[in-house]
């Protein structure tokens, strides 16, 4: 029979079946010898292997029952073959990671008792006899009996009796708690959209809502979900980031009563337990992360992509997929609908949208009557600002604080500096493994106290200062650039009779400080709020009215070509956390370049006529989406194998396309240092592939995948194939 194994490779392998053992069907797990390793795989073709072939017998066939359903099999496929991945690596990730080791995908039991018989008089025992009355009913769940005051020691002393059965009770659906909010009337825009989206359910229909900020897009969700719940269907919701899943869960449940959350900090337990009830149809709602894409449902009957431009949707390791553009390809083929929402959508959307893939639905008015807020360029050029803050926007913060308002102040930019550099000789600390500046982290020393820790937010690589120069020794280290902690020091100065809660990557680790500090914020007493793009995402902060953006500057001058329209979502996004109720709203933007175009054509024509401006652009120069694009990357420690690599591979792909008078079909850029060349002591080179029809770039990566791996090179280079990147660094 045919495996498929967890392994780098683009191949499959026949193993022999145990005399006797019943061949497993396709999309069971099994585990094998590979050399020195026991793996668990994955059945794709149960027929028996050549006869005369002398094959390795399996170790054990773990599944009865397949693990991945035929639609689940088919997706792996598909995802191998569109982001050429080895199937064997795609199918395993499928799995919850507990399934990867084997463990049972069987519907999980809970220990339970039955009463055997009359237990007979248990007047001198009344805590046995009052167990017994309960269980005269029926068998119960031993938690269920704890919960409700049973003791352990009493359990155990009918059971020495012979009065109770240890059996193992199937635990049924999740006790359903109970919806406490009512869904609100919509708006002649949203009772559109809902009558839109419902009207297409049974049969693929994407839509693409475009909302702007505040507008009710997830009333609409809502009340789309209730009416596939009603259908006794299931709906998976995905979004951008774990710190947003609380806040989503929390609206979800007081609405339908239950939701589920899976992401990175679910342990491997709950994980297997929501893929189990995902796959048995006992979890109606679940919203996750990235991830949750690749569940498998027994009956889905709406997707839901939040935020769908979010670049956290994009795989960046391994499997390089896209976890959106994955929920567009399973809804076409479970034929329902699917709703891609955003203030800012993605300019591949836009263009789908364009192009009558997708149907556009708009929302363009805020709930509540709210009124958009108003955005100013604050020009710093020439101003001293202290800690990175003008005084202008001092005075505005303090003002709006003294009405009793809160106060976003957004800086993507976490730690205390993004560098230290030593006044006397002017060495900058930097991270030995990327050549690249560490960021300065205080750890609640005093003000002007420059020891500290040191990190690179690249390779994650960590040192201590005592405050003085590696290089020189001199006690003359300074602190250049602004990051979150050192905005929040400021704001604590000046401001120190506000609550000030910073949110950035640092602090949203700890999920119990998060909500903390989330609940803070929701009593709407006046705050302070520093933190970075986690802040700009979906947050409802009502008593919000000045949103101050610093360091701006950065996004607007970066080289990658997505970086207009990075920054533009940003800004957009960012804005529209003010003024989202009856308290008018003001954006403050601190720039060194106030007649930027991206600026200037951003606060007059709106996200919408920035993105036909920049789709026009992108038309021009043939860049996505007017083009395909794929990147093949190598990084080694040896400063020229990448390029060497790339090289040879580049000439054989021409060779290989100029063969079928492809040549000119395909249009190869490179190989070129990664812009940041040398990233946890590797050095990285990048080959872009650019075609206008997309069976012509996957012939090309097809032929990539084959041959690139017959290419000689060092041990210690590692090379990858990414469809449609995200980003070329």
């Amino acid at each position: 029979m045919r495996l498929a194994l967890p392994l780098p490779l683009h191949q499959q392998f026949d193993y022999a079946l145990p005399a006797g053992a019943a061949p497993p069907l396709p999309g069971a797990r099994v585990k094998v010898r590979f050399g020195r390793q026991q793996l668990v795989g994955i059945c794709t073709d149960p027929a028996p292997a050549d006869p005369h072939e002398r094959l390795r017998p399996l170790t054990a066939v773990i599944d009865a029952t397949p693990a991945l359903d035929p639609e689940q099999l088919a997706l792996g496929h598909w995802l191998s073959e569109y982001y050429h991945h080895p199937l064997g690596e795609v199918l395993s990730l499928l799995l919850p990671p507990a399934a990867r080791r084997g463990a049972s995908l069987a519907p999980a039991t809970v220990t339970g008792y039955r009463l055997l018989g009359s237990p007979g008089d248990l007047t001198r025992a009344p805590k046995q006899a009052a167990l017994a009355a309960r269980l005269v009913a029926g068998p119960a769940p031993r938690a269920t009996l704890l919960t409700e005051g049973h003791s352990a020691a009493t359990i155990r002393a009918l059971s020495q009796k012979g009065h109770l059965e240890t059996i193992e009770l199937d635990p049924g659906p999740a006790p359903t708690a109970v919806a406490t909010q009512a869904p609100l009337t919509p708006r002649p825009e949203q009772a559109e959209a809902i009558e839109a989206i419902c009207d297409s359910f049974g049969r693929f229909a994407p839509f693409l809502l475009e909302g702007i900020t505040g507008s009710g897009k997830t009333e609409v969700y809502l009340q789309c979900m209730a009416r596939v719940l009603m259908r006794g269907e299931q709906v998976l919701v995905l979004v951008p980031e774990i710190a947003l899943t609380p806040q989503t869960r929390a609206r979800f449940e007081a609405r339908f009563g239950t939701a589920a959350a899976l992401h990175s900090q679910v342990s491997d337990g709950e994980r297997l337990d929501l893929w189990r009830g995902c796959r048995d149809g006992t979890v109606s709602v679940l919203i996750g992360t990235r991830s949750a894409s690749l569940t498998p449902f027994a009956r889905l009957g709406l997707i839901i992509v939040d935020e769908e431009h979010d670049g956290s949707y994009k795989q960046t390791e391994g499997l390089r997929y896209s976890a959106r553009d994955l929920a567009v390809k399973r809804a076409a083929d479970l034929r329902i609908p699917l709703v891609l929402g955003s203030a800012t959508p993605a300019l591949e959307s836009i263009a789908n949208a364009r192009a009558g893939r997708y149907r556009h639905l708009i929302l363009r008015e805020r709930a509540g009557g709210a009124a958009e807020p108003q955005v100013r360029l604050l020009d710093i050029r020439g101003q001293s600002l202290e800690d990175g803050i003008s005084m202008d926007l001092r005075r505005a913060i303090g003002a709006h604080l003294d009405a009793g308002a809160q106060v976003l102040v957004f800086l993507n930019r976490r730690g205390y500096a993004p560098s230290l550099i030593c006044g006397a000789c002017g060495h900058v600390a930097t991270c030995a493994a990327c050549d690249q500046p560490m960021t300065y982290h205080r750890q609640g020393q005093p003000s002007g106290d420059v020891r500290g820790q040191l990190r690179c937010h690249h390779c994650g690589a960590r040192a201590t200062t005592d405050g003085s120069c590696e290089a020189c020794a001199a006690q003359a280290l300074v602190p250049v650039g602004v990051g979150t902690q050192r905005s929040e020091e400021a704001l604590k100065r000046w401001f120190p009779q506000v609550p000030c809660y910073r949110i950035d990557r640092d602090t949203a680790r700890s999920k119990a400080r998060l909500q903390a500090h989330f609940e803070a914020i929701a009593s709407g007493a006046p705050a302070l709020l520093i933190g970075t793009q986690i802040l700009a995402k979906g947050h409802h902060f009502p008593n919000v009215t000045l949103v101050a953006m610093l360091g701006v500057d950065g996004g607007l001058a970066a080289a990658d070509y997505r970086a207009p329209e990075r920054t533009a979502q940003l800004i957009v996004q960012v804005a529209g956390r003010a003024g989202r109720a009856e308290r008018p709203g003001e954006v403050w933007i601190q720039t060194l370049q106030p007649e930027n175009p991206l600026l200037t054509g951003l606060l007059r024509e709106g996200y919408p006529g920035f993105a036909s401006r920049e789709l026009e652009r992108r038309r021009e120069a043939g860049l996505p989406p007017a083009a395909l694009m794929a990147l093949l990357r190598a990084d080694s420690p040896e400063a020229t194998a990448p390029g060497a690599f790339l090289t040879r591979l580049r000439d054989g792909l021409r060779r290989a396309h100029a063969e079928r008078g492809a040549g000119a079909a395909i249009e190869l850029l490179g190989p070129v240092p990664a812009p940041m060349q040398r990233l946890g002591g590797r050095h990285r080179f990048q080959l872009l592939l650019l075609a206008s029809e997309r069976a012509l770039l996957h012939r090309a990566l097809r032929w990539v995948s084959r041959h690139g791996h017959d290419i000689r090179t060092p041990g210690h280079l590692r090379w990858s194939i990414d469809v449609d990147p995200l980003d070329c660094v």
